[in-house]
């Protein structure tokens, strides 16, 4: 937490600080006054007065058993964004058409440094419940997203993600040495896509493209994901990584 700043609001960051541990329950997204201090560190009256105020303002709301859970009103941000960003009503025709053309799911990441969010998500049929939600996040350096952005990214900049991101597996089969992340890094940036093969689920295979704002910035990808008994990796990327590519450019804002 960053308050060196004489600007930065010390009970504003305590307030997301509590926020932002709903996202480590592991009750179903409930969490009590107890649980809260142990995630949060915050002390109980703390706790008590800003669990209490954002039950008032809508962003908790009260469960069963003295638990709280995120409230209904986090939904009204979520669909602000989505519908003021230009990057995301540029896409959405682009990846319907996709997902027609190819029948498998359809992603859009925006990258956020050590991590992606998935903001659209066009799921198969053979999709589980969490992989078709939008706001999901996922390290960048296992996934495809994250990887093609990186390959967009200057070598310092792409070394110090990867310090600071926790390299752990997210599957038995995921990379994390990082000799092995940099050069499937390299790799996404000598042939225009990265592809990853397992790294996040056994049996999926997922390439991605990268796409760009106005100053040629790379900000997210377009991802194409299947299952490995449909699909051998070359086949899999000869017939959908020029699909990704052109999706990707006709989705950026490149000047």
């Amino acid at each position: 937490m960053n308050d060196d700043n004489s600007l930065f609001v010390k009970s504003l960051a305590k307030a997301f600080q509590l926020l932002e541990a709903f996202e480590k329950s592991g009750d179903g997204g409930r969490l009590t006054h107890k649980e809260m201090k142990q995630l949060t560190g915050l002390d109980a009256s703390t706790i008590q007065r800003l669990s209490h105020t954002l039950v008032q303002l809508g962003y908790l709301e009260r469960g069963q058993n003295r638990t709280y859970v995120l409230g209904k009103k986090f939904l009204h941000f979520t669909f602000e964004y989505l519908r003021h960003s230009q990057t995301i009503q540029r896409a959405s025709p682009i990846l319907m058409d996709l997902q027609n053309e190819t029948g498998e799911r359809i992603d859009l990441s925006l990258f956020e440094d050590v991590e992606i969010v998935y903001a659209l998500r066009r799921q198969s049929k053979r999709e589980t419940f969490f992989a078709t939600l939008t706001g999901r996040r996922v390290p960048s350096f296992a996934a495809s997203g994250g990887r093609a952005v990186m390959s967009h990214l200057p070598r310092d900049v792409v070394e110090d993600i990867l310090d600071r991101s926790n390299l752990v597996p997210q599957s038995p089969k995921t990379v994390t040495d990082r000799s092995g992340i940099l050069a499937e890094i390299e790799k996404a940036r000598d042939i225009g896509y990265a592809l990853c093969v397992e790294q996040m689920l056994i049996g999926e295979i997922v390439l991605a493209s990268a796409i760009f704002d106005e100053r040629n910035t790379p900000i997210g990808a377009v991802h194409i994901a299947a299952s490995l008994s449909d699909w051998d990796p070359e086949t899999f990327c000869r017939k959908h990584a020029p699909l990704a590519i052109s999706a990707a450019r006709m989705i950026s804002n490149r000047s």
